[in-house]
């Protein structure tokens, strides 16, 4: 039998990925905070658009999650607990924090369902392209259940334990990404300040040790001084906040997060919330 998947919150990532899973065969239902948005990618890809998460819960095999906040994702899970047919699984791509996946799956196995907090890499070319990176917390079982699920938007999809895991990779995974951001745009206004070609310096740096994705995939727009691409800051510090306190705790080094947390929210107190990480360029160049 064919599985029914919903797909809950149509943004920048979770749109894609509600089409690579309709073009599966294995959609049969989106929802979206903005209703209107729903019903339109519905028409696009032929599936419904329910009023409510009850009623799309009633129908559903599988429910994935692509939301913004903790809050956001256990009002989510309230919400269609109560209508989840036993067995269902809830996947949660949104970045949150390990405690909230745990907090979630504890309500979820109070009717029965099952719960995996996999959180996503790649971006937003990622997303449209089906190559993300899908790092994934839960029981072995339930991750081979849903593993035609993930597969339809990842290139790789890695189990890395229980539920919880798959938020603590994404942790690490966001202090390298900022750390990797502060790098390339400090090294960059350096090189834009120094004369130097864009066009013969981004191939070179990338042939070499400094070679990275964020180099290559934002190194010659951030130069132009295009910023409407990719990953919104504002998310980034999002993110960070949650690392922070992960990091806290764990009584790790903090460097990277706090430089990072603390430029961000500079650009957006200076209105760039909704650009590209890669605008931190603006906070390097030459004053």
């Amino acid at each position: 039998m064919t599985i029914k998947v919903a797909f809950i919150g149509l943004g920048a990532m979770g749109a894609p990925m509600a089409g690579h899973l309709a073009a599966a065969g294995l959609l049969h239902a989106v929802a979206n905070r903005t209703h209107a948005k729903a019903e339109a990618l519905a028409r696009q890809l032929g599936v419904t658009a329910p009023a409510t998460l009850a009623e799309l819960a009633v129908s559903s095999d599988i429910v994935a999650l692509c939301v913004t906040a903790d809050a956001d994702v256990l009002d989510t899970v309230e919400a269609l607990a109560p209508h989840l047919k036993p067995g269902v699984i809830v996947i949660d791509h949104s970045t949150v924090a390990p405690a909230t996946a745990r907090q979630a799956a504890a309500r979820l196995a109070e009717v029965g369902a099952c719960f995996l907090d996999a959180p996503v890499s790649g971006g937003v070319e990622g997303a449209k392209n089906g190559k993300l990176s899908v790092m994934v917390g839960g029981g072995a079982a339930v991750v081979a259940r849903a593993l035609p699920v993930l597969e339809t938007y990842a290139s790789r999809v890695t189990h890395l334990g229980d539920v919880g895991t798959g938020q603590a990779t994404k942790a690490v995974n966001q202090v390298l990404v900022a750390g990797i951001a502060q790098a390339v745009c400090e090294g960059l206004a350096l090189g834009e300040a120094l004369g130097l070609d864009p066009e013969r310096l981004i191939p070179t740096l990338g042939a070499g040790a400094a070679g990275n994705w964020f180099l290559e995939k934002r190194g010659a727009t951030m130069l132009r001084d295009e910023f409407s691409i990719g990953f919104k800051l504002g998310l980034l510090h999002k993110d960070l906040a949650i690392v922070n306190g992960i990091a806290q705790r764990a009584g790790t080094d903090r460097t990277v997060i706090e430089k990072s947390l603390a430029d961000y929210a500079e650009l957006m107190r200076q209105g760039h919330g909704d650009e590209d990480i890669s605008a931190l360029l603006r906070l390097k160049r030459k004053r």
